[in-house]
């Protein structure tokens, strides 16, 4: 990520903050390079659990050349989607959790580690969000994908 790229995506996801200055300061001169931010304004996110939310990114960057930020947790236990705001509260789905309105996020500086909170795939600062019927599918066909192999391993046999 580039000096202007990485200047851009601070600007983004620092202009929900109730302070973006203060965010901004915070980023820099924090030791973890971490802040909470407000879900809900500019985005929600999906959280899935890693041996979901992992093979689902593989599917949906198979589909889409650049889908919206996606962050990690430590030991990538969770894997959360950037979304339009809004989508929180009309997902219906088994073991994905949300966070929106009235839900705040801990973000990583863009383009640096932090912790244990990393990008996936960092805010490029333009508002790309991955649309929400695209990750679904993506979400069916990693799902899919893993009860195959599941099943192929039960039966005995190796896919090539």
């Amino acid at each position: 990520m580039t000096g202007s790229g990485v200047k851009a995506a601070v600007e983004w996801l620092a202009s929900v903050a109730p302070d973006p200055d203060a965010c901004r300061w915070e980023w820099e001169r924090s030791p973890q390079g971490i802040v909470l931010l407000p879900a809900g304004r500019r985005w929600d996110v999906l959280i899935l659990p890693g041996e979901l939310g992992r093979p689902t990114l593989d599917v949906l960057t198979r589909l889409i050349d650049r889908p919206g930020p996606v962050l990690s947790d430590f030991g990538d236990a969770r894997v959360g989607f950037f979304v339009p705001p809004g989508t929180v509260d009309r997902w219906i789905g088994t073991g994905v959790r949300g966070a929106g309105q009235g839900t705040w996020i801990v973000a990583p500086y863009p383009g640096r580690a932090a912790g244990g909170v990393r990008w996936l795939i960092p805010p490029d600062g333009s508002g790309t969000l991955t649309d929400a019927t695209l990750l679904e599918l993506a979400m069916h066909e990693a799902a899919g994908e893993a009860a195959a192999r599941e099943g192929d391993r039960a039966a005995g046999c190796q896919r090539s």
